[in-house]
């Protein structure tokens, strides 16, 4: 069989034709960075892409072993081959052998293999500190590095961290080739590889799934989110070189990443990090993000969304539509800090959902996340900002992803979110919908009023936001419900909010969880409803 030969339309798809720079005739035949041994490559009813370097105008032929598969395809004039795959089911290992011919002559060094190669799902794993934080800074971290070796079928790789100016053609650095998975290639040192959160993410998945997944690393602890995002995405959000403006101290960390120069800092790790990897066909991503743009919070409103729909388009077109252009893009909303720091977190986390309170939604189709607020603890060795529970993260975010990316409609993935508000005599009845079951109250803070001496508004000018205790909870015609005081205000109640706090409950215990599926336990997320008092 005959592969695509020739890059797509480079007018179209500019991102593979700038995957590598040409240096003439004499270039180096070798498969891209991102692809090694071990490897785990996108399977059906996608098509896997694989691509490489060598000297322009040769012929190339890729082909898999066990079965007589083979792809024909000739060097770009800038020294750039690709092949896409036929889709292959779960599975593996196989070995996958690139052979360069020039004027019908096959060097030895033209002859590139992969050894051990499995087809199952790959995911993207993305973020800062939250992200790279390992698994040996975790709970349990002996056991759990030591239960690494039952999944050799999970195979892991961790992008170098580096930034550029420009977008890179191909991965600057590889801090960890694609490894089976183990105690030694899971349990790397402080803040280096393996994520955490990425690996407890797709063992879950793993569990559940029984075919190979593939885990791809790419995270920069401290990084804001303009860092990773196009320039056309800051240019739609009307975003001019932010991270030149705000507090350099917020920043600080960024101005030593190799390949960056200057203050600039914009788009660096898109450039660096993200690009390079576009061309591999993926099942979807998940992020950990958005601490450090907790002092300037109102741009994510725009950012995050506006990422996501330009990582998936970039993602479909690298690959020549073989990624979907709607992958599945899961989230962590933030988590905790230092109670009393008066940062954006709670706009962070709303802004997280395009101020939705839940997702998907209208404006993140297949977006699916996980709430973090409840596992911040004060004695995190690694700093309250680093919860170290990312167990119940990954297990927590794998429900999510089950249901969304999965397509399993049986599975409860989301925490209580209120459908409506009932004003009565100094109360206000918070009902609940359906969809997360019957909810679980273990404490009674995190109600607040919004008290104004206007109607229908809720402006700093004109009201304050107060304590609303919770009452009791009842459960009327199934329909689960909270009951808060408004006795603290006496104006005209306007809104209700909850968890509105950068902490806003101990480790474990917010106020409204209700039950998911495999029995676990899921906090309601943050919310703000406003009441509508009819004008008269």
């Amino acid at each position: 069989m005959v592969g695509r030969g020739a890059w797509w339309d480079c007018g179209l798809v500019l991102v593979l034709c700038t995957l590598f720079f040409s240096s003439g005739e004499g270039l180096p035949f070798k498969f891209a960075s991102v692809y090694g041994d071990h490897m785990v490559l996108q399977q059906a009813p996608h098509r896997a892409v694989l691509w490489g370097q060598g000297d322009p105008g040769s012929n190339v032929t890729v082909q898999i072993t066990p079965g007589n598969n083979e792809y024909k395809t000739v060097n770009s004039d800038a020294g750039l081959w690709n092949v896409t795959l036929d889709p292959m089911k779960a599975g593996g290992p196989y070995i996958i052998t690139a052979i360069q011919y020039f004027k019908g002559v096959t060097p030895l060094e033209a002859i590139r293999k992969l050894f051990d190669v499995m087809f199952g799902d790959v995911w993207v794993c993305s973020g800062q500190s939250n992200m790279q934080f390992t698994v040996m800074m975790g709970f349990n971290s002996t056991e759990e590095i030591l239960a690494a070796n039952n999944y050799p079928h999970i195979r892991l790789f961790t992008a170098g961290l580096v930034g550029s100016d420009t977008p890179l053609s191909n991965l600057d650095r590889v801090e960890q080739p694609w490894s089976v998975a183990s105690a030694a290639s899971v349990g790397g040192g402080m803040w280096n590889y393996f994520s955490a959160l990425c690996w407890f993410y797709g063992r879950d998945l793993y569990d559940t799934l029984q075919y190979p997944i593939g885990l791809v690393a790419s995270s920069f602890e401290g990084t804001p989110i303009e860092s990773w995002s196009s320039p056309e995405v800051l240019q739609k959000c009307k975003v001019n070189d932010t991270l030149s403006k705000i507090d350099k101290l917020s920043v600080n960390h960024l101005n030593n990443i190799p390949g960056v120069s200057g203050d600039h800092q914009d788009s660096v790790l898109w450039n660096a990090m993200i690009h390079p990897i576009l061309n591999m066909t993926i099942k979807g991503a998940i992020w950990y993000q958005g601490e450090s743009n907790t002092d300037h919070p109102d741009s994510y409103l725009c950012l995050f969304p506006a990422m996501i729909d330009s990582w998936r388009s970039s993602w479909y077109l690298g690959t020549g539509g073989q990624t979907d252009p709607t992958f599945p893009f899961g989230f962590m909303q933030i988590s905790g800090n230092v109670p009393g720091t008066d940062l954006g977190y709670p706009e962070i986390r709303w802004h997280q959902t395009a101020d939705y309170g839940y997702v998907p939604n209208p404006k993140m189709e297949k977006v699916f996340m996980a709430v973090a607020m409840d596992l911040w603890r004060p004695d995190s060795p690694w700093l309250t900002v680093h919860p170290q529970d990312k167990q119940d993260m990954g297990t927590r975010l794998s429900l999510a992803a089950r249901a969304v990316a999965y397509g399993d409609k049986t599975i409860r993935f989301q925490g209580p979110f209120p459908s409506s508000l009932e004003l009565g005599t100094n109360t206000i009845i918070v009902k609940y919908g359906e969809e997360a079951g019957h909810i679980e109250v273990r404490s009674t803070g995190g109600f607040e009023v919004c008290c104004s001496s206007v109607k229908n508004t809720c402006d700093a000018a004109t009201a304050t936001w107060v304590e609303a205790p919770m009452v009791h909870a009842i459960r009327p015609n199934g329909t689960d419900s909270v009951t808060v005081s408004t006795d603290n205000c006496h104006k005209i109640v306007t809104a209700v909010r909850y968890a509105w706090r950068e902490t806003p409950c101990s480790f474990k215990q917010c106020a409204v969880y209700g039950m998911g599926s495999m029995q676990v336990p899921l906090p309601a997320p943050p919310f703000i409803m406003y009441m509508r008092v009819p004008h008269g």
